[in-house]
């Protein structure tokens, strides 16, 4: 008897926990979907870091970069690039 007062915690803490996460399944897969993205957006940055200064392309490898462009894609790459140019004037 002993064993299973010790052990009922650990079940009521693992039941609460499968609850947590069943609730919390589309708002985990989210938050995955844009870590991933990110690191694509990242390895893309850090990429085109070494290429770009032979055409001219200064884009900084920073965290703020890469979630633009792992939200956005493509066209976040054309408005880093805009604002690279807008500012730099």
């Amino acid at each position: 008897m002993e064993t299973l007062l010790n052990a009922l915690p650990w079940i009521v803490g693992g039941l609460i926990l499968i609850l947590l996460l069943a609730a919390l399944r589309r708002p985990l897969e989210w938050l995955v979907r844009l870590a991933a993205r990110t690191g694509v957006g990242l390895a893309a940055l850090w990429a085109l870091s070494g290429v770009g200064g032979l055409v001219g392309l200064h884009l900084g490898v920073n965290l703020v970069n890469a979630l633009v462009l792992g939200v956005l894609g493509v066209p976040g790459f054309g408005l880093l690039l805009m604002l690279n140019w807008a500012l730099a004037v």
